[in-house]
């Protein structure tokens, strides 16, 4: 009786396993994108060009999701050369000394809408570390999940999110020199990405 015990666990334990997926991002349909005032009378747009993120998930509604992302900080760009130039220095990023930023989930968990509208995109919370410049902080995002699909061009699953977000430059020590009357505290993370299972 024992022995089929542990027979039952060996098998479980190895289906568990199985039914595990990891999911990254597609590069030429993901972008990790953020948003910051200058002056406090505009905003300047940027975005990370070189990163990537996985997903591990066992479950349909990813509701046990683990999410890690690492993005190059020397791939910065908000369409000014000089500008961006300006933000790998020490002054702000630091990208020699600090080269990559990373991201670990530590929890995923779906929000319930009171409003129950057919077709509507499902909603979740995501917290985590993020590793910025040096520092590691918790961060909350707001994930929006469009759905998933069978890709007509490459017949790949494909699934598509949104992340949305903020953090505050000085909790991790950024661009200190400069006032939030010249560039503003709060970053807001616009995030947009499709998915499919790491063949």
């Amino acid at each position: 009786m024992k022995k089929l015990v542990l027979l039952f666990i060996a098998i479980a334990s190895v289906a568990f396993v199985s039914a595990q997926t990891t999911w990254t991002n597609d590069p030429a349909h993901s972008r990790l994108g953020f948003k910051v005032k200058h002056l406090t009378v505009s905003e300047i747009n940027g975005y990370f060009s070189d990163f990537t993120v996985s997903v591990t998930t066992s479950k349909a509604d990813y509701s046990d999701a683990k999410i890690t992302l690492t993005a190059k900080i020397a791939s910065v760009n908000t369409g000014v050369e000089a500008r961006d130039n300006h933000l790998k220095t020490a002054d702000f990023f630091d990208a020699e000394k600090f080269p990559t930023l990373t991201f670990e989930s530590t929890s995923f968990t779906k929000v319930l809408s009171k409003l129950k509208i057919k077709g509507a995109p499902e909603k979740a919370i995501l917290n985590g570390n993020l590793t910025l410049h040096g520092v590691t902080k918790p961060v909350m995002l707001t994930v929006t999940y469009y759905g998933t699909i069978s890709n007509p061009m490459n017949q790949q699953t494909t699934a598509g999110f949104h992340i949305s977000g903020t953090l505050k430059r000085s909790d991790f020590g950024i661009g200190t020199k400069f006032p939030e009357a010249v560039v503003g505290d709060e970053i807001t993370i616009i995030a947009d990405a499709e998915f499919s299972p790491k063949k």
